[in-house]
């Protein structure tokens, strides 16, 4: 007899069998129990979640008659009736299955339709399903949607998608729609260990888990990988183990020890650490992407750790994380060495960085860089804080590799005295004195700036030239700015109280641009508290709602007035425009402050075609 293969093999057939779907379960159980049967099913999921098994347990349980011939429409299919086992078989005339991956033109819709015509040959109920049904061609919905809304009594359909997106929805109007969740690593872990206790086959909790994570939510791949691993596993005794060495160098994981020690090593900002061990991962041949997956669960273990006393225990956080509990022993190392938002920058940088390995000259070195980036981004660690480095598990396989890699990230010795080997003399460097602090220093550097980079010795500054007579012209005055508005009284007091909500912080957003192009034309001090009135040229600024925060600012910062606003015409002596006015002489200033400089002038001489570029002067600091 030839070999079934795992995910065929323990394929479910009843709905009790069915691993990690009970809102499905329990939604169909109480349709049939109660005779409440839909004429369209929709069934949506990744792959391998039981979207097509659901079908078939689905059409047993309406075509099912027991074992003495005698039984109805049930929620436990018996299995052993002729209808349970040629459905099970694939050879039951009235369950029809259709790949639309292959079978997506309107042509083939036709044909199935044919068959709706026709009554079931031996069942209960027809059934068609209808697989992969978003790859199905707009006319081959269109065909469909008149039937599919309404079937004859004995017609079912089943529809299955892992793109329910692509579907019409035309189509998902007239279909009972089950989305079908991933399975978890922990459900596909459990499930596993019942597989292979049936097969009589022993494994590690460690490679389950490997198995369990590298399914990536699909039952069927957990069981296809588990195929492969009993098959690279087995031995000539007959015996077979799975142990998590060998799980892990057939998915083509790193060992466990390099993300482990990498993560450690920027914890503790440990450069050459670092680079030891991707020396190591370079000579072992490491796949990259996997160790920043390592690295990646290893900071979310420590994220999630770090909160389990607010999330109700330990017991709570233990279900999110991901990474082996040998790795354990590190959580407390990366919570010491990396606070909250540096644990975050890392984990944001290495999933960054992750899309960008297909930029790289070589896989490898593109992690090197990656984690370069991180270590040079991580805030420093004071000495004192440094964190403690932990012994971290090895397997057997592991244990060359990751000695090397503990001997280079284990903490260093405290300094002792010792001798100091003599070394030849080398002639000493020529000292060069520092030039004195200038008397008169340009406005735009300070003094200890006018110091700190002095030219080197051997390269002489070259004099400016003398000016030529008459080349430099003395700069004019500052010339006034304009203005279009004349300030008031009212105007200087509204700039007053608008600065200091500013500096309190207690306007933002749309109320501090209404404070700003507002201008106070008129208070009444006679009532009680005052009136003050407002005048804004955007009416999209003099809303109730923004006048209200407003008067709610100015009352909270020590300022009883009741405020009323308006919009209207252009207004003047906005704080706007006095802050605009205000930078504008504050630029004109400096501009002239810089030309009217002997050095500036020197350098206007230097140069006679030269001009100033308007706008670039800044003043950095007051003179």
């Amino acid at each position: 007899m030839s070999y079934v293969v795992l995910a065929r093999k323990y394929r479910p057939r009843r709905f009790a069998d069915m691993v990690g779907q009970p809102h499905v379960v329990q939604a169909l159980g109480n349709a049939l129990r109660q005779n409440r049967l839909h004429h369209a099913w929709l069934f949506t999921g990744t792959r391998g979640v039981g979207k097509t098994t659901v079908s078939r347990i689905l059409a047993k349980s309406l075509n099912c008659v027991g074992p003495d011939g005698q039984g109805g429409i049930t929620d436990q299919p018996c299995g052993v009736c002729p209808v349970c086992r040629d459905i099970d078989a694939d050879r039951f005339l009235d369950y029809i299955e259709l790949d639309a991956a292959s079978n997506r033109g309107i042509d083939e819709i036709r044909d199935l339709l044919e068959r709706a015509s026709y009554q079931p040959a031996h069942g209960r109920f027809k059934v068609f399903m209808i697989d992969e049904a978003h790859q199905l061609t707009r006319d081959a919905f269109n065909a469909l949607l008149k039937t599919l809304e309404e079937p004859p009594p004995y017609l079912k359909f089943v529809l299955a998608t892992t793109d329910p997106e692509k579907m019409l929805p035309t189509v998902l109007s007239r279909c009972l729609q089950f989305n079908l969740r991933a399975m978890t690593p922990e459900l596909v872990r459990g499930h596993l260990a019942h597989v292979l206790a049936q097969e009589g086959i022993e494994s590690d909790d460690e490679a389950l888990r490997l198995l369990g994570t590298a399914a990536r939510g699909s039952m069927r791949d957990a069981l296809s990988l588990t195929d492969q691993a009993i098959a690279c596993c087995a031995v000539d005794s007959g015996q077979t183990r799975l142990t998590a060495a060998a799980v892990r160098d057939m998915l083509g994981l790193t060992q466990s020890a390099y993300g482990a020690y990498l993560a450690q090593a920027l914890a503790r900002r440990d450069g050459p650490a670092l680079l030891a061990v991707m020396a190591q991962v370079r000579e072992q041949g490491a796949a990259p992407a996997a160790l920043i997956e390592d690295l990646m669960t290893l900071l979310q273990d420590a994220a999630v750790s770090a909160l389990a006393p607010q999330a109700g225990g330990p017991g709570d956080a233990q279900a999110l994380m991901s990474s082996s509990p040998e790795s354990a022993a590190l959580l407390p190392v990366l919570q010491a060495g990396l606070p909250p938002q540096a644990l975050h920058l890392a984990y944001s940088l290495l999933a960054q960085g992750r899309g960008e390995l297909i930029y790289t000259p070589d896989d490898t070195s593109g992690l090197l860089m990656l984690l370069l980036r991180v270590l040079a981004f991580l805030p420093p660690l004071p000495p004192d804080a440094l964190p403690d480095a932990v012994p971290l598990p090895e397997s057997p396989q592991e244990k060359a590799p990751a000695a090397s890699a503990a001997a280079a990230i284990a903490p260093a010795p405290e300094p002792v005295a010792a001798p100091i080997a003599e070394v030849p003399a080398e002639p000493a460097p020529a000292v060069v004195a520092e030039p004195a602090p200038p008397d008169d220093i340009p406005p735009w550097l300070d003094a200890d700036d006018a110091v700190a980079d002095p030219p080197p010795a051997a390269v002489a500054p070259l004099p400016l030239p003398a000016p030529a007579p008459g080349a430099v012209a003395k700069p004019a005055a500052p010339v006034p700015v304009p203005q279009n508005w004349t300030p008031t009284p009212l105007g200087e007091r509204w700039l007053a109280c608008v600065q200091a909500l500013t500096q309190a912080q207690a306007i933002t957003a749309l109320v501090r641009e209404l404070a700003l192009q507002s201008e106070l034309t008129h208070v009444d001090d006679s009532q009680q508290p005052p009136r003050w009135t407002l005048h804004c040229e955007g009416a999209y600024l003099v809303k109730p709602e923004n006048v209200a925060k407003l008067e709610q600012a100015l009352r909270q910062n020590g300022f009883d007035v009741a405020l009323e606003g308006h919009s209207g015409a252009a207004t003047g002596d906005t704080p706007a425009r006095r802050l605009a006015a205000l930078r504008a002489q504050a630029q004109a200033a400096a501009e002239h402050d810089l030309q009217s400089h002997p050095v500036a002038q020197a350098l206007a001489g230097a140069f006679p075609g030269a001009r100033w570029l308007p706008g670039s002067i800044q003043r950095l600091s007051a003179s």
